[in-house]
Parts: C-alpha cells; structure tokens; sequence
C-alpha cells in the first residue's frame, strides 16, 4: 500500500445501496454480480489504482457475511489492491483468512499486504465496539486500515470547517493512538472525511469545494506535523446521472487531489452524494486521472525534448518542411502527448459518421468492451477451491 508518495493512488468507493445498469440504465439495487464487474473494470483500467465493492449486494442470502461475499467477488475479479470494508469482528476474521489463502499464509501477507480496511468513527466522538473491535484486529494483524468519521460540517460537526477539521482531526488521532498502543508500528492512513450537511437537502455532499479543500488542508499538515499518508476522496458527483454536472464536479476533485497531493483517493464513479455507483463514471474518471497525472508531471527539459536537432533539420529542409512528417515526431509524440481514449477530438464529419456518441455513450460502450474483452490474471484454482468452501461453510 501506498506511503508518502508524489503519484496519488486512484480507487472506487463502497457501501452504496444502488447503481446504474449498463445495459438499460436504469437505477437499481445493487447485486453481487455488480461488485464483481466493477473489480473486473478496475482490473482493466490503467489509471485506476485500487478495487472497493461499490454496492452492498442485495442477493447475498446469510446477510451477515455480506462484506465477505464481496471480498470474495473482489478476489476474483481483480488483482490491483483492495479496500474492504467488514461488519463486526467474525467476518472481519473470514476476510483476514482469506487473504492470507490468497498470499501463501500470514506470514507473506504481513510483509505484502494487498488489503486495507475502510472503518469510520461516529461524530461527534463516538467509538462504537465494533468499531475498534476492527480498529484492534488490523493492528495486532498489521492489516492498514484507515480511520476516518462522519465530522461533516453542519452534520455531524461544527458548520464551519475549522471545527469540522478540528473534530475529524481528533476522532483519528483517537483511532490512530488506540491503533498504535495494539499494535505499535502497524500502518495506518490518516484523513477525516470533511464535507458538508448541504443545508437545502440534508445530505452530505460529494460534488462541494469544501471537501477538496478540507483534504487540502490535511496533505498540509501531514507534510508538516503528522508524516502519515493521507485517506481522501475524488472523482464523484451529486448529479443522479452522468451527465456535465457530475464531469465537472469529479474532474475538480481530481485535479485539485491530485495537486493536494494527497495518497489514496477513494470514491471514484459514485453518483447521487455516494448512494449510485456507475461503471460509465468509473470510466471516465480513469480518463480523467490520466488527464491530471499528465499535467501535474510538468514539462521534461533535457535534449531530446528541446529537440534542437530536428529544428534543425526542419529549418534545412526547405519551406515546405513541417515537423508533423520529422522522425523527432514518430519516436516521441506517445510519451510527449496526452493521448485521450475515451475523450472526443475528431473532426465533426468523421464524429457524425461515428454515430454522434456523446461522452456517456462511449463510456458505456468502453465498460462494456473491457468486461466483455479484458482477461483476469487466474487466482490458483486450489486457493479458489478453499476460498469457495469457507464460503459454503458459512
């Protein structure tokens, strides 16, 4: 998992209750096949880091081990890391050995664990047993976790954000010495999530400036007082749909997490304040991390991109010389170019002729081709076996 680090990790979200069908649509409950289509795109999404659930399915029959179906679905539809979030402490326990059948044993998943747990605190400054029943878990097990609350301004806590960050900040602090007094050493990331009651609503807002700014903010003071990675949020949207709104508000919070310089940023492709996940808006959040990863790496100076020699040669080669047709341009314009894959600059004859597809109609074809296309990498059959009989015993 990711420690102080100048590339940001990219991942969805979970624990949602809805999402939108890729073939109709429509808006509807979230099922088990969902959870696994959405690790499968993940798995074939450059710019997407982590894998999360995006949905609580509503098919799952023992209820009490939802969050273990969905580890499972997770484990075999992807390979990148996973976020997972647990109930109590049994199935907290059930994921943990899972995990370990996935890695080889304990002993390989303490020194490379590829999970990290997503719990939340209660504000203002409640800690549930439950919750530090897995606060506890992950670190005598040295599983990363991450602790953040519900210190929404004008919810959950003070309207103005400087309280808000003020409780958030010492709800983790909380969570973090408990966690470190269990555990000593065992990693865990720091961030309250800071948004805000929207005050016409009631909901907590996920498309706001306040968020972007209140994780700002603590990249801050991570740099200058806590050192600790930062947990923190992006590429989501209030809007029911996928439409400009939700473009603009994901591609804001990507940009400007991203130069926050914050670490692991979750929520990726959450529609409706984080209650609808769409495959289509994971989509285009990886184009648009792309997008920011490019700008944020600046401009490379050194020969080869000042590339006075192929001026040069340009310059020598008579007036109707251009550069579009100079070797220069074929050995360096992948690497010196953002190259969109799902963003449109055709010319409108050739996008006419194309079929007039709007930003969500690629989108939705994009998901569709890699889930139809994209080929996981195999778990061991023998691991899949046990994994499948834990899951049976149950």
């Amino acid at each position: 998992m990711p420690l102080l680090d100048e590339n940001p990790f990219y991942g969805t979200g979970s624990d949602t209750t809805f999402t939108l069908d890729l073939e109709t649509g429509e808006r509807r409950r979230c099922v088990l096949a969902d959870t696994g289509n959405f690790a499968k795109l993940v798995d074939g999404l450059d710019n997407i880091s982590f894998a999360m659930s995006m949905g609580n399915p509503v098919d799952v029959v023992n209820v009490e081990y939802i969050y273990v179906h969905a580890f499972v679905e997770m484990i075999k539809n992807t390979n990148k890391p996973i976020v997972f979030i647990a109930d109590r402490g049994e199935d907290m326990a059930k994921i943990h050995q899972i995990a370990c059948m996935v890695a080889g044993g304990e002993d390989q998943l303490r020194q490379k664990p590829f999970l990290l747990n997503y719990s939340e605190a209660i504000s203002p400054l409640r800690f549930p047993e439950h919750v530090m029943d897995r606060l506890l878990f992950c670190a005598r097990k040295r599983i990363p976790i991450c602790l953040p609350s519900g210190s929404n301004a004008g919810g959950g806590a003070p309207v103005t954000l400087a309280g808000a960050m003020a409780l958030g900040i010492a709800e983790n602090l909380v969570g973090l010495i408990v966690h470190q007094l269990a555990g000593k050493g065992s990693p865990f990331l720091f961030g309250p999530n800071v948004s805000v009651l929207d005050m016409k609503s009631a909901v907590v807002s996920y498309g706001c400036p306040e968020w972007s700014l209140t994780q700002a903010a603590l990249a801050d003071m991570r740099d200058e007082i806590y050192g600790l990675p930062i947990w923190s949020f992006a590429g989501a949207s209030d809007s029911k749909v996928v439409d400009a709104q939700a473009g603009a508000e994901a591609m804001f919070s990507i940009i400007t997490a991203m130069l926050s310089r914050c670490n692991l940023i979750h929520d990726n492709g959450y529609l409706e304040y984080g209650s609808t996940s769409s495959l289509e808006m994971v989509t285009i959040a990886n184009e648009l991390v792309a997008m920011a990863r490019y700008f944020t790496r600046g401009i490379p100076v050194h020969d080869n991109t000042l590339a006075l020699d192929a001026l040069e040669r340009v310059k020598n080669a008579g007036p109707q010389a251009f550069f579009l047709v100079d070797d220069h341009t074929f050995e360096h314009f992948e690497q010196a170019l953002f190259l969109p894959k799902l963003l449109d600059r055709s010319r409108y004859d050739t996008w006419e002729a194309e079929g007039s597809k709007d930003l969500y109609t690629r989108s939705n074809e994009q998901a569709k081709q890699i889930l139809a296309e994209h080929r996981v990498t195999p778990k061991d059959d023998g691991v899949l076996k046990e994994i499948d009989n834990l899951l049976n015993a149950l």
